[in-house]
């Protein structure tokens, strides 16, 4: 059948120059047929379909196809067989036709099925203070110069669409944890329902429907602000479908093009300023006489009241070397001397890491997420340099210490010195027992003496603290009384001089 264009050439050449089609037929070399046919239906394009497929071969083994297919389909992705496998597959079993057959057929197979397994989706709608969603982004941003995959995490209101974003270096349950604490702190509360998939970090197990088997750390959590999670079915994000596309929204409007800021901190402030910019400058998608701000003022009365912040640390156990160093995340964390031969549990928070031994704190550091890198705090080997003042000089937890100004100075007019660093251990132990800042203090008042010396920062310390109470002794009991006191008789000295 002829293209398009022959079809306008012929109608215009008709109706337009009024030519024969005897004409016609001999200047576009077509048959008169073909023009009556045009002429006469008014048609401008014509297509053939077969009705049947002819599969002389394959006739038979539609039924087994089907089979193959069938069971290709439940697999998972990177176990399903490509076209080609699933031919030879049918050659194995007795087929001689060519692969052309099969794989027309496996297209109009699965389009057939497409079309009859496709889904109808129902609008949600929800009460005021009824449910949240929650759910993870992945984005690429230059952080103090340097390109990074951060982790975003999206909390929205489902009545009033009020959106909550903030971005962290993971998505482990701390972070988790602190997503859902920062969200319902700047909402001033909570809904009494909360929509998730089935994240590792919430749910361990996945039974038939909707039953799960929640983590104990996330069921904490929840109960601490009153939220009764569920998880919706595998694959199926459309049950959480305003957080879905709460993701691409701000995907375009918030990352595109690539940010560049010098912190998470900053990341986070700039955010949260867009999330705020927006929702007061869009229209809710239902009710479009108030913005998303509007109606999330509307809604908020309704949310449970906020319950404070929850402990959302994770947990694990660890060794502590001889040199006090904890690992964790690919990272080591000094602790306290004393912590040195037992097990310490370390709390990882979003922003920090605490250390702890039988509910003692040993040891607490800001969180670095980075590889291979050591954070000392100095304080905590301060004991050991009473038995090894020498590593003052060239221990590594040493490099690089800022102390207060009265102390540094101390520090320097000491170095000279030949037991300069037994004398500056001392000092530095007395720390621990009065304080940093009495220390200081006696310092400072030590260099304006024009003294610089142990003995004399720890007379000056001495002399400033308080006096001890003095001690409450007990008189004697009643029974133990004399009942007549001895009086005094300077005159008996006379009688033993004259004795004398």
């Amino acid at each position: 059948m002829k293209g398009v264009d022959t079809i306008a050439r012929i109608r215009r050449e008709f109706f337009v120059r009024g030519r024969s089609i005897k004409e016609i037929v001999r200047d576009l070399h077509v048959s008169r047929n073909t023009v009556r046919k045009v002429l006469r239906s008014g048609a401008t394009e014509f297509s053939y379909e077969r009705e049947v497929q002819p599969r002389p071969k394959l006739g038979a083994w539609t039924g087994e196809l089907e089979r193959i297919l069938t069971a290709n389909e439940t697999k998972a992705a990177r176990e399903r067989l490509t076209l080609i496998r699933v031919f030879e597959a049918l050659r194995g079993l007795g087929y001689e036709g060519g692969y052309d057959a099969v794989r027309r057929y496996a297209r109009s197979w699965r389009r057939d099925r497409s079309a009859s397994v496709s889904a109808a989706f129902v609008p949600l709608s929800f009460a005021p203070g009824e449910a949240y969603q929650f759910d993870w982004s992945h984005e690429v941003v230059l952080i103090n110069g340097v390109t990074v995959t951060i982790k975003v995490a999206h909390v929205r209101l489902c009545y009033s669409r009020m959106l909550f974003v903030r971005a962290y270096p993971r998505e482990t349950q701390e972070m988790v944890f602190d997503a859902h604490d920062r969200a319902f702190a700047f909402f001033r509360g909570t809904c009494t329902r909360g929509i998730y998939d089935n994240m590792k970090t919430a749910v361990e197990t996945i039974f038939v429907g909707k039953e799960r088997a929640y983590n104990r750390r996330f069921v904490q959590m929840c109960a601490h602000y009153l939220v009764d999670p569920v998880a919706c079915t595998p694959a199926s994000g459309w049950e959480k479908g305003q957080v879905e596309n709460q993701v691409g929204l701000v995907r375009e409007r918030f990352f595109t093009p690539r940010l560049r800021v010098k912190s998470y901190d900053e990341l986070n402030a700039w955010l949260l300023d867009r999330c705020l910019a927006y929702a007061k400058s869009h229209r809710h998608p239902e009710f479009r006489d108030q913005t998303i701000w509007e109606a999330f003022e509307t809604e908020r009365p309704t949310l449970v009241p906020y319950a404070g912040r929850f402990d959302g640390f994770h947990a694990v156990p660890a060794s502590v070397s001889k040199t006090c160093l904890v690992r964790f995340d690919n990272n080591r964390y000094s602790v306290l001397a004393s912590a040195v031969g037992r097990h310490v549990e370390i709390r990882a928070y979003a922003d920090r890491i605490e250390l702890r031994q039988d509910g003692r704190m040993v040891g607490e550091h800001p969180r670095c997420f980075g590889r291979d890198q050591t954070i000392f705090d100095p304080w905590h080997y301060v004991p050991v340099l009473a038995r090894k003042p020498g590593a003052l000089r060239n221990g590594a937890p040493f490099k690089d210490w800022v102390l207060p100004a009265g102390i540094d100075k101390v520090r320097r007019r000491l170095t000279g010195l030949e037991d300069g660093n037994r004398q500056m251990v001392t000092i530095l132990t007395a720390v621990l027992s009065d304080g940093l800042s009495a220390v200081e203090a006696a310092c400072t008042q030590a260099l304006r003496d024009g003294v610089c010396s142990a003995d004399v920062i720890l007379n000056i310390l001495a002399r400033q603290r308080e006096p001890a109470m003095p001690m409450t002794i007990m008189t004697a009991p009643q029974a133990l009384r004399l009942s007549h006191e001895p009086m005094a008789d300077c005159a008996r000295y006379d009688s033993l001089r004259r004795a004398m």
